[in-house]
């Protein structure tokens, strides 16, 4: 009488855990550090989207639509993935400028992290939609500098690099921005707002001339003064945090992370 195996039997010495089966690879293979593939830091989800990017070509497009179209994983996981592995030093995304002055994402895929590089000078650089290398007109002109009464701008900006190293500054580039932070403190923006906004959306990378982008910053995100209170004690409603879309990435305002409204309402 016979009876079923539930336990294959073999010869071998039987031992726990993965066996590989080798296969030496000729053609169609991509080599992947085990930094990567054995990163302690990554989500399974990220090591995933890490080692198929590593595969495709130069010229490939890994945006959050075309990854989403590819795997079934939605557009939520797929960004906080991708954010992951920028973090880890293996993924750049830029928006800049190209030569017709469109907006454009530049991406690059690092295969040894060593931390993003510097996009080439063709290129330049661009934390937000704006020109990538705006020119020396548009800085705080030479002859403003800092007055006895700029004290708290000046400390504001002296210690913008306690928060980013990256945004350390000259006495000279100090004095020339200071009254573009007076102008905000004067608004009613207090001085830890000003230093929390300067400090958000920095590019990845070396920053070559952070005066530069300081002053783009001060200028083109100067708030309104507020209107006259109606009453005593009516006070100004203040506006929510900027937020990163966690489906296209795109900046709004919101009190808590998540999705935009148009991303919102493409979810329902």
């Amino acid at each position: 009488m016979s009876f079923p195996m539930t336990v294959e039997q073999s010869s071998a010495p039987a031992r726990a855990g993965v066996v590989h089966i080798r296969h030496r690879h000729t053609t169609h293979f991509t080599v992947v550090g085990n930094h990567l593939a054995q990163h302690r830091d990554l989500s399974l989800v990220a090591i995933g989207i890490g080692v198929y990017v590593q595969s495709l070509p130069d010229g490939a497009t890994i945006g959050i639509k075309d990854l989403t179209r590819r795997f079934p994983e939605g557009e939520i996981t797929i960004a906080r993935a991708l954010r992951e592995l920028e973090k880890a030093g293996y993924l750049e995304r830029r928006r800049v400028r190209n030569d017709k002055g469109q907006v454009v994402t530049v991406t690059r895929w690092y295969e040894q992290p060593q931390g993003a590089a510097q996009l080439t000078a063709a290129v330049g650089t661009a934390p937000r939609p704006a020109p990538a290398n705006p020119p020396k007109t548009e800085e705080a002109p030479e002859t403003t500098r800092a007055q006895p009464g700029d004290r708290p701008a000046v400390d504001l900006l002296a210690a913008l690099r306690r928060d980013d190293p990256r945004l350390l500054l000259s006495r000279k580039d100090v004095g020339a921005l200071a009254p573009a932070v007076r102008a905000w403190l004067d608004r009613g923006i207090r001085p830890g707002q000003v230093a929390r906004t300067l400090t958000a959306d920095l590019p990845v990378g070396p920053i070559p001339r952070p005066a530069r982008l300081l002053a783009y910053s001060l200028r083109e995100w100067l708030p309104p003064h507020l209107p006259p209170t109606t009453g005593r004690s009516a006070q100004p409603p203040r506006p929510h945090p900027l937020q990163t879309c966690d489906g296209c990435e795109r900046a709004f305002r919101s009190p808590a992370p998540g999705l935009c409204r148009d991303c919102r309402t493409a979810a329902v």
